[in-house]
């Protein structure tokens, strides 16, 4: 099993950050608002990896244009001011991120969140300058779609085989499928271990300790 490389990006909901119960919250008050139909917090929580605009169409897909961005502006309302229920970082994920820093690979993020909500959580938890390239799903194509990976190597001067992609969801694997791309995936996210095993990754763990643990045995290529 290869493990040297040169970037690691990082899925940030459901693998850096505890933020599903948080997300699922803001997607059900915005649907109630919007008067559309509730969903089972099941069927919400599977379309977190993906950008705002692919989620909404996913769970609605016949939704008028109108309602649409009444949702979006709800959820938005929702999630950056109105909720109360917290999102931290999972235990361990700062002192992996900055053992990985300090031990020199590039590390980068891929995100199904906007830019404006991927800033103003990296400046809250201070976690910005670990980070040597971002991507939001506002700023180019939703997972999994591969363009995200490949603007991030572009950014960076990574190649494919250099690059490890880790995610808690089928878009993360996915996505680094069609970038040609190793995989680790992440069973205590989203979608969970089975789910994430269908797909070709080299490991999946169970804990981010176990995967701090993985990480720490990569070597820079």
């Amino acid at each position: 099993m290869n493990k040297q490389f040169r970037l690691v990006v990082f899925d940030w909901d459901g693998t850096l950050l505890d933020s599903e119960g948080r997300i699922v919250e803001c997607l059900h008050a915005a649907s109630q608002e919007a008067g559309l139909a509730s969903l089972p917090p099941k069927t919400l929580s599977n379309v977190i990896g993906l950008g705002l605009k692919e989620a909404v169409e996913t769970l609605y897909p016949a939704i008028d244009a109108a309602v649409y961005h009444h949702f979006l502006e709800r959820y938005r309302h929702h999630y950056l001011f109105a909720s109360q229920t917290p999102t931290p970082l999972f235990t361990g994920a700062r002192e992996m991120l900055e053992d990985l820093y300090q031990r020199g690979f590039w590390l980068a993020i891929a995100t199904g969140k906007a830019r404006r909500g991927l800033d103003r959580v990296l400046a809250e938890q201070d976690l910005a300058h670990l980070f040597h390239a971002t991507r939001c799903a506002d700023e180019t194509f939703s997972k999994p779609h591969p363009q995200m990976l490949l603007d991030i190597m572009d950014r960076v001067g990574a190649e494919p085989d250099q690059t490890l992609m880790v995610g808690d969801t089928e878009y993360d694997i996915l996505m680094a499928h069609h970038a040609k791309t190793a995989a680790v995936g992440v069973g205590y996210g989203v979608h969970g271990r089975e789910r994430l095993l269908r797909h070709p990754i080299l490991a999946c763990v169970d804990s981010l300790g176990e995967l701090a643990a993985w990480l720490g045995e990569c070597e820079v290529a």
